[in-house]
């Protein structure tokens, strides 16, 4: 497991070498922002609405967004230079850090403070427990990846552990799980919204429990960039985090059917109805960051969740991988 970490941390780490494809541009007073988020869900609602309420535009900032599919890509994305602000889990930092690169890449930002996924059965389960996953199998995420080490987590937290009480399958990349899981891989799956919501709408599958619940508050998607980068575009950080610090504000204080409209061309093809239904579940079970600052209590959790799943070879101390600067002061500002 640690011989795996260490291949990925010297590939991540060998990227600084590789000339930056991409950077900040500037055009017509605008600044471009190349940004890579892990994965597209309703999840990330003030994100987008940070662009779509003109949050963005307000700071003279334009984003150019692209899909990581995976926490792995996206940091690989920032470290060559190819995205300047990557949106994933902050344990793709962390392996970094680990692996001794000398520009290791800073937390600026967290979004969301708990796992969005929800987990989805064949089979309705009005009264499901956690124990009732004995003996199945289990499409929960890439190995050494948040989602599927906080779905350990709250296994072990209910006494399961993987190979002994149930199988948890790692051979399904993260974007592919779904179609897998609709062909017939599998007892239970994970899914974010609206993807599950549709999933269930569509008579496909049934919710039975939300993983963020279970495991309670963990720094689970953040905004990270590298120190070159940050030292370099201070204002712009700044201009983003605030834009992004008035979309929670927003979100927190709207009404979901009223938000939904301005999430549409985001998810094309995905009905209002599905996107309020997911802003809504997202909100109750309270997934965003007021204030996009992370918590010393749940970098520690996240460490443990990763110390779980056997994925960590030393803790680190937050001031190595965050930097709460930024959040903190438009946090101020918008909440004066």
């Amino acid at each position: 497991m640690q011989k795996n970490k260490k291949l990925l941390c010297g590939a991540l780490a060998a990227c600084f070498t590789i000339l930056p494809l991409s950077a900040c541009q500037k055009n017509d007073g605008y600044t471009t922002i190349h940004l890579n988020e892990v994965t597209h869900s309703v999840f990330y609602a003030p994100m987008y609405l940070a662009e779509s309420l003109g949050y963005f535009e307000e700071e003279k900032i334009k984003i150019e967004l692209t899909n990581g599919g995976g926490a792995d890509s996206v940091m690989s994305a920032v470290l060559s230079g190819d995205s300047d602000i990557g949106f994933c889990g902050p344990e793709a930092a962390l392996y970094v850090l680990i692996g001794g690169s000398s520009d290791v890449p800073t937390v600026i930002g967290q979004l969301t403070k708990r796992d969005g996924s929800f987990l989805v059965s064949r089979k309705a389960e009005p009264n499901f427990k956690w124990t009732d996953l004995q003996g199945k199998e289990i499409l929960a995420g890439r190995k050494g990846g948040v989602p599927a080490m906080t779905f350990e987590y709250v296994l072990g937290q209910n006494g399961l552990a993987d190979g002994t009480d149930l199988t948890l399958n790692y051979d399904v990349a993260f974007n592919l799980m779904v179609s897998a899981f609709e062909a017939g891989t599998a007892d239970y799956c994970t899914m974010f919204d609206p993807t599950a919501y549709e999933y269930e709408a569509a008579g496909k599958g049934y919710v039975v429990a939300s993983v963020g619940e279970a495991s309670g508050e963990v720094p689970y998607t953040c905004f990270i960039a590298k120190n070159s980068w940050i030292e370099k575009n201070e204002k712009v950080v700044e201009g983003f985090l605030r834009a992004v610090t008035k979309a929670v504000k927003y979100v927190n204080e709207t009404d979901s059917a009223v938000i939904a409209p301005n999430l549409t061309r985001y998810f094309d093809g995905t009905s209002e109805q599905s996107i309020a239904a997911s802003v809504e579940r997202y909100r109750a079970i309270d997934a965003w960051r007021t204030e996009l600052t992370m918590t010393e209590a749940s970098f520690n959790r996240l460490q443990d969740i990763i110390e779980n799943a056997g994925e960590l070879s030393r803790r680190a101390q937050m001031n190595e991988l965050v930097d709460n600067s930024f959040a903190s002061k438009v946090y101020s500002e918008i909440y004066k």
